[in-house]
């Protein structure tokens, strides 16, 4: 479907020995790609790029941006089919959860994406080939990146043969709980009202930020609880308040 990756108007070579890493980390997923360069700029991080003043735009974000929406389409349909009988609220439950970084970053391990990543100085000296964000963030990128190369069929197709397994284990309460969504609903039915989350600081470099949020119950708070994003730290916020509701009610 696409041709040859460019950026800033050049061509970004691919030696020998980085070709033979891409097509192996193909060969062990069985998919092919006719355009190695996909795969291969779906591995950049925005770090990279950031420190690259000939190729100031060869990173993934792009490719991250349309995997989501493969990833999101296709988790969707699959759920649509699957549960037939379940209302709208059952199936968006499972998706937030099979899709979230908590879920993707160890799919991201599993399939050696971080050994492929490629990153400044600065982020592979912090640790950012182990970090959720980046991985789960390099995930959606190599399915938007199998999207362009391949078609839809063929990336979904991807996408189910990982997020399936996660699904079943949500289906049989073994999955990650949405805490967030766990503790609305109940607190809704105590209250009707809904929780407020409020971010109270943010701490670190721009590449390696931890992020401190508390939630408000009328007038009881809990945290601050901390993640490094806004999204993990609120998770964490929500499970303490959950927790602590659910001793009450015992």
């Amino acid at each position: 479907m696409a041709n040859s990756v460019f950026s800033d108007n050049k061509k970004f070579h691919i030696d020998d020995d980085r070709r033979k890493a891409l097509n192996d980390f193909c060969a062990n997923l069985g998919i092919k790609f006719s355009d190695i360069a996909l795969l291969d700029l779906a591995f950049h991080h925005r770090s990279f790029s950031n420190e690259s003043a000939e190729f100031r735009h060869y990173n993934n974000e792009r490719m991250e941006f349309l995997g989501d929406s493969v990833l999101g389409m296709s988790t969707a349909s699959f759920l649509y089919d699957d549960m037939v009988e379940n209302p709208e609220g059952d199936l968006a439950k499972i998706k937030s959860v099979v899709v979230s970084e908590k879920t993707l970053a160890p799919i991201a391990k599993a399939m050696g994406i971080d050994k492929h990543l490629v990153f400044g100085k600065g982020e592979e000296k912090s640790g950012g080939r182990e970090k959720p964000a980046i991985l789960a963030d390099a995930f959606e990128a190599v399915i938007g990146a199998y999207y362009l190369d391949s078609g839809f069929e063929e990336a979904e197709k991807l996408v189910l043969k990982y997020i399936v397994p996660e699904i079943r284990k949500v289906q049989q309460n073994r999955g990650q709980k949405d805490y967030k969504t766990l503790l609305q609903e109940l607190y809704q039915k105590k209250s009707k009202t809904c929780p407020i989350y409020e971010l109270v600081k943010e701490e670190g470099p721009d590449h390696d930020r931890t992020f401190w949020v508390k939630v408000r119950l009328n007038d009881k708070e809990y945290g601050p609880c901390s993640g490094k994003n806004k999204k993990t730290a609120e998770q964490s916020v929500a499970r303490q308040a959950y927790e602590a509701l659910i001793g009450l009610e015992k």
